[in-house]
Parts: C-alpha cells; sequence; structure tokens
C-alpha cells in the first residue's frame, strides 16, 4: 500500500474527498491506518501539484465516524494489488458463468423430452 493523502472533508454528495500530493489510479482501494477497506477512488479533481481525490465509501463503513477524522492518513492499493484482485474476480466469475449455462442446457433438454412424454 502506498500512502494517499490526508482526510480533508465529507462532500454533501457522501462522497469523501482526500487532499494529497500524487495521482492515484482511479478505481484504486482506500485504506485507513489500520488497514480497514473503506472505499474506492472515484476521481480526480484539482491543481495538477495538489490534487484532491474523491472516494466512494463503502456502505459498511460509519460515515460519522470518517466526519470526525480529519486529518488522518489514507492509504491506496497499489497496481499490482490491484491486478491481484482483479484476477481473482475474472476467475471466480468464469466457473460461475460456465456451470450455470450448462445447468440452463440440460433443463432446456429435460423440459422438452417431458413434453413429448405427456403428448404421447
Amino acid at each position: 500500500m502506498k500512502f494517499l493523502g490526508n482526510i480533508s472533508h465529507l462532500a454533501n454528495s457522501g462522497k469523501l474527498i482526500v487532499k494529497t500530493t500524487k495521482t492515484p489510479p482511479a478505481g484504486a482501494f482506500v485504506f485507513t491506518n489500520d488497514k480497514q477497506k473503506i472505499g474506492k477512488v472515484y476521481s480526480i479533481f484539482g491543481p495538477v501539484k495538489n490534487p484532491y481525490v474523491s472516494v466512494n465509501i463503502f456502505r459498511s463503513v460509519n460515515r460519522r465516524d470518517l466526519e470526525s477524522r480529519q486529518g488522518e492518513k489514507l492509504f491506496v492499493s497499489t497496481k499490482s494489488e490491484m491486478e491481484k484482485l482483479n484476477k481473482n474476480r475474472k476467475n471466480s466469475k468464469g466457473t460461475s458463468k460456465k456451470s450455470s449455462k450448462g445447468n440452463s442446457k440440460k433443463s432446456k433438454s429435460k423440459r422438452s423430452s417431458h413434453k413429448k412424454r405427456r403428448n404421447n
């Protein structure tokens, strides 16, 4: 994990605004000091040298708690960590799709044979 920046404030839109000095990759996971995953990088805006980052906060995170943590350091996942997570996600999705397609074909063939038996 790399240092992202310090919490500036919680915007009216519900996004967490972080003041930083480096541009993080969009979609990277954001963590607190105690390695709690709190959200994802949504957008980067402001001046090039000292940009701001808006973070989509996960629903499970207490927003009131974040309001009181103004100035706290946040961290972001590195590219290699993100690639590992994306590979794991793709592998888990790929296996579930294959099994669901196979089941639907079998059920269709059973239905058609069942209809033929009833008509006879």
